[in-house]
Protein backbone atom coordinates (compact mmCIF):
# COMPACT_ATOMS: atom_id res chain seq x y z
CA UNK A 1 0.00 0.00 0.00
CA UNK A 2 1.43 3.41 -0.90
CA UNK A 3 2.14 6.02 1.78
CA UNK A 4 -0.74 8.46 1.02
CA UNK A 5 -3.31 5.64 1.22
CA UNK A 6 -1.76 4.35 4.45
CA UNK A 7 -1.88 7.83 5.96
CA UNK A 8 -5.50 8.32 4.91
CA UNK A 9 -6.50 5.00 6.45
CA UNK A 10 -4.66 5.88 9.65
CA UNK A 11 -6.41 9.25 9.81
CA UNK A 12 -9.81 7.61 9.40
CA UNK A 13 -8.96 5.19 12.21
CA UNK A 14 -7.98 8.04 14.52
CA UNK A 15 -11.26 9.82 13.81
CA UNK A 16 -13.15 6.58 14.51
CA UNK A 17 -11.35 6.12 17.82
CA UNK A 18 -11.89 9.72 18.90
CA UNK A 19 -15.57 9.55 18.04
CA UNK A 20 -15.84 6.41 20.17
CA UNK A 21 -13.94 8.08 23.00
CA UNK A 22 -16.32 11.05 22.93
CA UNK A 23 -19.28 8.68 23.34
CA UNK A 24 -17.70 6.71 26.20
CA UNK A 25 -16.45 9.80 28.04
CA UNK A 26 -19.87 11.43 27.79
CA UNK A 27 -21.70 8.30 28.95
CA UNK A 28 -19.47 7.23 31.84
CA UNK A 29 -17.39 10.29 32.64
CA UNK A 30 -13.67 10.64 32.15
CA UNK A 31 -12.65 9.00 35.43
CA UNK A 32 -14.60 5.77 34.82
CA UNK A 33 -13.84 5.48 31.11
CA UNK A 34 -11.33 2.84 30.04
CA UNK A 35 -9.42 2.29 26.85
CA UNK A 36 -10.99 -1.16 26.64
CA UNK A 37 -14.47 0.38 26.64
CA UNK A 38 -13.41 2.88 23.99
CA UNK A 39 -11.97 0.11 21.83
CA UNK A 40 -15.24 -1.85 22.14
CA UNK A 41 -17.23 1.24 21.17
CA UNK A 42 -14.99 1.70 18.14
CA UNK A 43 -15.20 -1.99 17.21
CA UNK A 44 -11.45 -2.52 17.34
CA UNK A 45 -9.01 -4.36 19.58
CA UNK A 46 -7.22 -2.56 22.43
CA UNK A 47 -3.99 -3.22 20.56
CA UNK A 48 -5.27 -1.23 17.60
CA UNK A 49 -6.20 1.66 19.89
CA UNK A 50 -2.69 1.69 21.41
CA UNK A 51 -1.17 2.03 17.95
CA UNK A 52 -2.64 5.53 17.88
CA UNK A 53 -3.05 6.67 21.50
CA UNK A 54 -0.96 5.85 24.55
CA UNK A 55 -3.82 6.21 27.05
CA UNK A 56 -7.20 7.80 27.61
CA UNK A 57 -5.64 11.14 28.58
CA UNK A 58 -4.04 11.35 25.14
CA UNK A 59 -7.45 10.69 23.62
CA UNK A 60 -9.12 13.35 25.78
CA UNK A 61 -6.38 15.80 24.83
CA UNK A 62 -6.94 15.10 21.12
CA UNK A 63 -10.69 15.52 21.58
CA UNK A 64 -10.16 18.80 23.41
CA UNK A 65 -8.02 20.13 20.58
CA UNK A 66 -10.52 19.02 17.95
CA UNK A 67 -13.42 20.58 19.81
CA UNK A 68 -11.56 23.85 20.40
CA UNK A 69 -10.68 24.06 16.73
CA UNK A 70 -14.28 23.51 15.66
CA UNK A 71 -15.62 25.93 18.27
CA UNK A 72 -13.17 28.62 17.15
CA UNK A 73 -14.25 28.20 13.53
CA UNK A 74 -17.92 28.35 14.55
CA UNK A 75 -17.33 31.50 16.60
CA UNK A 76 -15.53 33.21 13.73
CA UNK A 77 -18.39 32.39 11.40
CA UNK A 78 -21.17 33.29 13.83
CA UNK A 79 -19.85 36.44 15.43
CA UNK A 80 -18.58 38.67 12.63
CA UNK A 81 -19.04 42.37 13.50
CA UNK A 82 -19.03 43.03 9.75
CA UNK A 83 -22.53 41.53 9.58
CA UNK A 84 -23.88 43.73 12.39
CA UNK A 85 -25.98 45.93 10.11
CA UNK A 86 -27.95 43.09 8.53
CA UNK A 87 -31.70 43.02 9.19
CA UNK A 88 -32.12 41.73 12.74
CA UNK A 89 -33.72 38.34 11.87
CA UNK A 90 -30.94 37.63 9.36
CA UNK A 91 -28.23 38.71 11.80
CA UNK A 92 -29.62 36.46 14.53
CA UNK A 93 -29.87 33.53 12.12
CA UNK A 94 -26.25 34.00 11.06
CA UNK A 95 -25.18 33.93 14.70
CA UNK A 96 -27.14 30.93 15.89
CA UNK A 97 -26.75 28.47 13.01
CA UNK A 98 -22.97 27.88 13.23
CA UNK A 99 -23.31 27.39 16.97
CA UNK A 100 -26.14 24.89 16.52
CA UNK A 101 -24.16 23.06 13.83
CA UNK A 102 -21.01 22.66 15.93
CA UNK A 103 -23.07 21.14 18.74
CA UNK A 104 -24.90 18.82 16.36
CA UNK A 105 -21.60 17.66 14.88
CA UNK A 106 -20.08 17.00 18.32
CA UNK A 107 -22.67 15.11 20.36
CA UNK A 108 -21.48 14.42 23.88
CA UNK A 109 -18.67 16.95 23.82
CA UNK A 110 -20.59 19.43 25.95
CA UNK A 111 -21.20 16.76 28.58
CA UNK A 112 -17.56 15.70 28.49
CA UNK A 113 -16.01 19.14 28.81
CA UNK A 114 -18.58 20.33 31.29
CA UNK A 115 -17.97 17.41 33.62
CA UNK A 116 -16.03 17.83 36.80
CA UNK A 117 -13.77 14.81 36.41
CA UNK A 118 -11.83 15.84 33.31
CA UNK A 119 -8.32 17.09 34.17
CA UNK A 120 -8.38 20.88 34.39
CA UNK A 121 -5.52 21.28 31.92
CA UNK A 122 -7.79 19.69 29.31
CA UNK A 123 -11.12 21.27 30.21
CA UNK A 124 -10.06 24.82 31.14
CA UNK A 125 -9.17 26.06 27.63
CA UNK A 126 -12.42 24.70 26.23
CA UNK A 127 -14.48 26.20 29.04
CA UNK A 128 -12.81 29.55 28.41
CA UNK A 129 -13.71 29.35 24.75
CA UNK A 130 -17.33 28.47 25.57
CA UNK A 131 -17.51 31.35 28.05
CA UNK A 132 -16.13 33.73 25.42
CA UNK A 133 -19.41 33.49 23.50
CA UNK A 134 -20.94 36.32 25.54
CA UNK A 135 -18.00 38.56 24.66
CA UNK A 136 -18.30 37.70 20.97
CA UNK A 137 -22.03 38.50 21.05
CA UNK A 138 -21.23 41.76 22.80
CA UNK A 139 -18.80 42.73 20.03
CA UNK A 140 -21.46 42.24 17.36
CA UNK A 141 -24.03 44.20 19.36
CA UNK A 142 -21.52 47.00 19.96
CA UNK A 143 -20.98 47.28 16.21
CA UNK A 144 -24.74 47.44 15.64
CA UNK A 145 -25.52 49.77 18.54
CA UNK A 146 -22.37 51.91 19.01
CA UNK A 147 -24.09 54.32 21.40
CA UNK A 148 -25.37 51.63 23.75
CA UNK A 149 -24.02 52.08 27.33
CA UNK A 150 -21.48 49.45 28.30
CA UNK A 151 -23.55 48.03 31.15
CA UNK A 152 -26.63 47.63 28.94
CA UNK A 153 -24.48 46.04 26.25
CA UNK A 154 -22.98 43.55 28.70
CA UNK A 155 -26.36 42.63 30.17
CA UNK A 156 -28.01 42.22 26.77
CA UNK A 157 -25.22 39.98 25.49
CA UNK A 158 -25.43 37.82 28.62
CA UNK A 159 -29.21 37.43 28.40
CA UNK A 160 -29.08 36.67 24.66
CA UNK A 161 -26.47 33.99 25.31
CA UNK A 162 -28.64 32.45 28.03
CA UNK A 163 -31.67 32.39 25.73
CA UNK A 164 -29.60 30.52 23.17
CA UNK A 165 -28.25 28.09 25.79
CA UNK A 166 -31.74 27.42 27.16
CA UNK A 167 -33.03 26.18 23.81
CA UNK A 168 -29.85 24.57 22.49
CA UNK A 169 -30.43 21.26 24.28
CA UNK A 170 -33.92 20.98 22.81
CA UNK A 171 -32.66 21.75 19.31
CA UNK A 172 -29.84 19.20 19.50
CA UNK A 173 -32.04 16.44 20.92
CA UNK A 174 -34.98 17.02 18.58
CA UNK A 175 -35.31 14.72 15.54
CA UNK A 176 -33.89 16.34 12.41
CA UNK A 177 -37.31 16.61 10.76
CA UNK A 178 -38.52 18.88 13.58
CA UNK A 179 -35.30 20.77 14.27
CA UNK A 180 -35.94 23.70 11.95
CA UNK A 181 -39.10 24.56 13.85
CA UNK A 182 -37.11 24.96 17.06
CA UNK A 183 -34.39 26.97 15.35
CA UNK A 184 -37.12 29.29 14.10
CA UNK A 185 -38.49 29.60 17.63
CA UNK A 186 -35.02 30.45 18.93
CA UNK A 187 -34.58 33.06 16.23
CA UNK A 188 -37.92 34.64 17.08
CA UNK A 189 -37.17 34.65 20.80
CA UNK A 190 -33.85 36.42 20.27
CA UNK A 191 -35.26 38.86 17.73
CA UNK A 192 -38.09 39.67 20.12
CA UNK A 193 -35.63 40.34 22.92
CA UNK A 194 -33.23 42.39 20.82
CA UNK A 195 -36.04 44.43 19.29
CA UNK A 196 -36.09 46.44 22.52
CA UNK A 197 -32.63 47.70 21.61
CA UNK A 198 -33.84 48.63 18.14
CA UNK A 199 -36.56 50.72 19.75
CA UNK A 200 -34.32 52.31 22.37
CA UNK A 201 -31.50 53.19 19.98
CA UNK A 202 -33.48 53.90 16.82
CA UNK A 203 -31.32 51.39 14.93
Amino acid sequence: MDEPRRQARGQRRMVQLLDAAAVVFAETGYAKATTNAIARQAGVSPGTLYQFFANKEAMAEALAERYRSELTAAHDKAFDPGTARLPLPELVDRMIRPMVEVNLENPGFKALFGSGDLPDKLSAPTRALQQAVTGRVSNVLAARYPDLPADRLETTAAVATQIFAALLGTIVSTPAAQRERWITELNQALVGYLTTLEQDTGA
